[in-house]
């Protein structure tokens, strides 16, 4: 169960710009004002800004993703959501959680030298 949602990180976001406007905050991120006010009512955003903004406001992608941060390792399998909300948060989790799966399996694999 992740520790965070996408919800509470849009909420933390809101927290952290401490009344900023949503242009100059979207603009110290590098992500649009549109973008930025996705992510801030909850919506689930594609990895690169995902990424950005987790960057940002200084916490580990696993925590929202619900994973440890020693399984992120370098990433080598990427996902994207489009950003209109078609999947359920819980689906979405699911298969975020099902792709991490699968790295951590190709990472295993390689150090085994197979």
């Amino acid at each position: 169960m992740p520790n965070m949602t996408f919800q509470a990180l849009g909420r933390r976001l809101i927290e952290r710009a401490q009344g900023r406007g949503i242009r100059e905050v979207a603009k110290e991120i590098g992500i649009s004002p549109a973008t930025l006010s996705r992510v801030q009512r909850g919506h689930i955003p594609d990895l690169e800004t995902f990424r950005k903004v987790c960057k940002w406001l200084n916490i580990d992608p696993g925590e929202v993703l619900g994973v440890k941060p020693k399984t992120l390792g370098s990433p080598k399998v990427g996902v994207h959501f489009r950003k209109d909300q078609v999947l359920a948060p819980e689906t979405a989790q699911a298969l975020a959680q099902m792709i991490l799966a699968a790295q951590r399996a190709i990472m295993a694999s390689e150090e085994m030298g197979e």
